[in-house]
């Protein structure tokens, strides 16, 4: 498998993984033994946000957060909360951590479209993201709300934006 993905890597390709709580672990050693790809743990490394158990997710996503090479998608969350009553308190302290230990440089937003709509529309789940940031300067939420996806997926910047900046 790792053959696999240093191929990823080499292609100057960025690898999302999807984990859970009990396989960050795995999902460390990974990005351990490729210290020279970049990754990306997508849903925030999907945490039990309905039950609000936050300390053994927090245990375990926080040592990954200390590999350089990785960044973390917020997304995913209104679908690991409670379907029909989450609010944006449930997440809020998810989120904070993942600010926190990834920077704002490191994270970016992701809606889950079209999964999220068990549980929030497009819009929704857009300002549940702005709110759960919370006050950060422009500079930053511009990076997570898109800036970082340009650079993460090395995404074409239109000559109309290159202007602007």
């Amino acid at each position: 498998m790792r053959c696999g993905l240093a191929a990823v890597g080499k292609a100057g390709r960025t690898y999302e993984i999807l984990v859970r709580t009990r396989e960050l672990p795995a999902a460390l050693a990974m990005v351990r033994a490729l210290p020279d790809m970049t990754f990306v743990i997508d849903h925030i490394g999907k945490p039990p946000i309905a039950s609000g158990a936050i300390t053994e997710w927090a245990a375990r996503l926080e040592p990954v957060a200390a590999a350089p090479n990785v960044f973390c998608k917020l997304s995913g969350m209104v679908t690991e909360a409670d379907w029909k009553h989450w609010t944006v308190r449930d997440i809020t302290p998810y989120v904070t951590r993942v600010l926190e230990w990834f920077g704002p440089e490191r994270c970016v937003f992701g809606s889950d479209w079209p999964v999220c709509l068990v549980a929030a529309s497009y819009a929704h789940v857009i300002d549940l993201c702005g709110q759960a940031i919370g006050d950060l300067p422009i500079a930053d939420r511009e990076r997570i709300f898109g800036g970082n996806a340009v650079e993460l997926y090395r995404l074409p910047v239109p000559a109309a934006a290159e202007r602007r900046s």
